[in-house]
């Protein structure tokens, strides 16, 4: 299994970055994956879901195929793991995501440390925002 490590963030125009630590037998790598979201998020979950489904399509398309995905935000694990009732504004992100997740041979999510990579995103769809 490849364990990654995912951060993410976006400013109020949906415009989002994601960085995921994905380790390896030859050290860890950092990945940078833009994203975008419509219309703008009405709801901060919503980026959480378009974030990890980017970096899901992402790692298969390198050649990922089972991955242990960790992330900072346990309510949202706790979303995807137990596969609650969702508003319905998040109906749609949740089955992209799900589309993404399937399209992997196995995955696991739990929640850790990521403020790391969280802040740096933040930081970095500040800047966006500023610009």
């Amino acid at each position: 299994m490849t364990e990654v490590k995912v951060g993410y963030a976006a400013d109020r125009r949906g415009r989002g970055i994601a960085y995921a630590t994905v380790a390896t037998a030859k050290g860890d790598r950092l990945l940078r994956l833009p994203f975008r979201m419509r219309p703008a998020p009405s709801e901060d979950r919503a980026i959480s879901y378009a974030a990890l489904t980017e970096v899901a399509r992402a790692l298969r398309e390198r050649g990922c195929r089972r991955v242990n995905f960790t992330l900072g935000d346990a309510q949202f694990v706790d979303e995807i793991v137990a596969q609650r009732d969702l508003p319905d504004v998040l109906v749609l992100a949740y089955v992209r995501l799900r589309c993404a997740l399937n399209a992997l041979e196995a995955y696991g999510v739990k929640a850790g440390a990521t403020e790391d990579l969280t802040q740096r995103a933040r930081a970095e769809a500040a800047l966006n925002l500023a610009a």
